[in-house]
């Protein structure tokens, strides 16, 4: 499955993201990579808490 993620970036440079189907999956990187993986991480976490 494909989920949207909503990225800001914050006055320190890390950047922040929100899954769109899965507000609960909240995370934050240095940079795109690391965001994305923790996004990974955050939205397997939700989806096994969920079940």
């Amino acid at each position: 499955m494909k989920y949207t993620i909503f990225i800001e970036a914050n006055e320190d440079g890390w950047l922040t993201g929100q899954c769109e189907q899965l507000p609960q999956a909240i995370s934050q990187g240095e940079n795109l990579d690391d965001l994305m993986g923790n996004m990974k991480d955050a939205i397997e976490l939700v989806l096994e808490y969920q079940r």
